[in-house]
């Protein structure tokens, strides 16, 4: 293990935690853990370009020359590509932890271990949304592994250890802290770890260690000008990876839990437009067929809390969700028209869910009237078939966003259908007015309209100055 050199704690603070010294060496714990870290190098046919090789004018008497030169047929060619990364070992009868895109697309995957025993590897399973994978490899002896340690117990500034595969080079190790806690890159799940460990390409899916050998990452991404560290690594937290992994390993597959909502999160002007005296929850804007809407949730309510847990914001509410057990009860509490309701929702499945096809995008239409920077028009039934709308679809169609108003900064385009104003339906231009003055002698300073896109709906907050 590390050297601890000392525990400190602020003056006047008892209660906060210990700190960790500098390790004097990083000796001890890099020997622990490295029989359980391995290479992983991969091989896939990859289909030839026509694209590839010299490059002449058509019609040029070279030109046949250079394709019979490339393959005697004249046709291109596939080849064998081959691809490293890393992973680590979570027991001893095999099982290995790497990142999905070390694997994906691999018809031959190859692990080679500390003691330079190389093994032939099956995929279990995959997750690309958190970029996860699990492999198996049979040993005829226990192989050494390690153990996942609590994410959420790490603390930025605290020591991590980072091993694996950087550029081919083989095994290698690099040390830093915890940059920052709770990154979010691309992914609905994305819960990272920041790190200024040394992370290069052929260290994906190694293993972010803490100081006591247990792993708190999976290294997966960095943040890069020049496809070299600059100290920006990113490490998936183990907290998600484990469950992720459980799944894998049991059922071959993810199964998340589906509550069936369109949210957005609840910005400072929503929040002031709706009247709610924090900025926190998730909004509802849209309940399709699905548990929510079979347990009574409506668009326009706000998700404060879910099966016991307050919800800040989208995220947190999504990965909760995605955590809870599926074809099971779970408590709902939504904030309605000032007022908390409390509702039971049994989850279905997320993964079935998201086979469903999105809606057809709308069409431009003529303009009618203009409103706080929006020229509009009703809906009228040959525009539900010039748009593809859904059958009995009502609102106002937008035809044209002035640049410089804000409804065009906060995202507002040509296509758009605003279906309710002041969370009340709407269906043509004077009951948007209406509600614009119903808002103003409310003593509201901004209304919340609800816009659909492509078939998906989000609310928007505009000023009424």
């Amino acid at each position: 293990m590390a050297v601890l050199l000392g525990t400190a704690l602020i003056a006047g603070q008892p209660d906060m935690a210990a700190a960790r010294g500098a390790p004097e060496s990083f000796a001890d714990l890099a020997e622990q853990i490295s029989p359980a870290v391995v290479n992983i190098t991969t091989s896939a046919v990859v289909a030839a370009s026509t694209e590839d090789g010299p490059m002449v004018p058509e019609g040029s008497p070279f030109e046949d020359f250079f394709k019979d030169f490339q393959n005697p047929n004249g046709e291109p060619e596939a080849h064998r590509s081959e691809a490293l990364g890393s992973g680590f070992v979570i027991s001893e009868d095999g099982y290995i932890v790497t990142n999905n895109h070390v694997i994906e697309g691999a018809d031959e995957i190859q692990v080679e271990f500390f003691s330079g025993e190389k093994l032939d590897a099956k995929l279990v399973g995959t997750d690309p949304k958190t970029d996860i994978a699990l492999l198996k490899v049979d040993s005829d002896t226990p192989l050494p592994f390690v153990k996942f340690g609590n994410s959420d117990l790490m603390r930025t500034g605290d020591w991590v250890v980072a091993m694996g595969n950087p550029l081919g080079q083989g095994f290698s190790v690099s040390a830093g802290i915890v940059s920052a806690r709770n990154r979010a890159l691309s992914g609905t799940y994305d819960d990272y770890l920041q790190t200024d460990a040394a992370i290069n390409r052929g260290n994906s899916g190694g293993p972010l260690f803490n100081m006591d050998g247990q792993v708190v990452g999976v290294n997966t991404a960095i943040l890069s000008p020049n496809g070299g560290s600059i100290g920006i690594g990113f490490s998936m937290a183990s907290n998600v990876v484990s469950k992720v992994v459980d799944q894998l390993k049991q059922y071959g597959e993810t199964r998340r839990g589906w509550l069936g909502v369109r949210i957005q999160d609840v910005t400072p002007d929503v929040a002031e437009a709706m009247g709610l005296a924090d900025a926190m929850g998730a909004l509802v804007t849209d309940v399709p067929d699905g548990p929510a809407k079979d347990a009574g949730m409506l668009s326009g309510d706000v998700i404060t809390s879910f099966n016991g847990s307050e919800i800040k914001d989208v995220r947190d509410l999504t990965r909760r969700v995605a955590d809870a057990p599926i074809g099971e009860g779970v408590q709902v509490v939504v904030l309605r028209e000032g007022k908390s309701e409390t509702l039971s929702v049994t989850l279905g499945r997320r993964e079935e869910a998201e086979a469903v096809p999105a809606a057809a995008k709308p069409e431009a239409v003529e303009k009618e009237a203009e409103v706080l920077g929006l020229t509009l028009a009703p809906v009228t039934e040959e525009m539900r078939d010039q748009l593809k709308l859904p059958v009995g679809t009502e609102g106002l169609v937008v035809s044209k966003v002035d640049p410089v108003s804000e409804a065009f900064t906060k995202g507002m385009r040509q296509g758009d259908v605003i279906t309710e104003a002041g969370q009340q339906a709407i269906t043509s231009i004077s009951d948007l007015n209406k509600r614009i003055e119903e808002a103003k002698e409310a003593g509201r300073k901004s209304i919340l309209l609800l816009v659909r896109r492509d078939g998906d709906p989000r609310f928007v907050a505009l000023s009424l100055s």
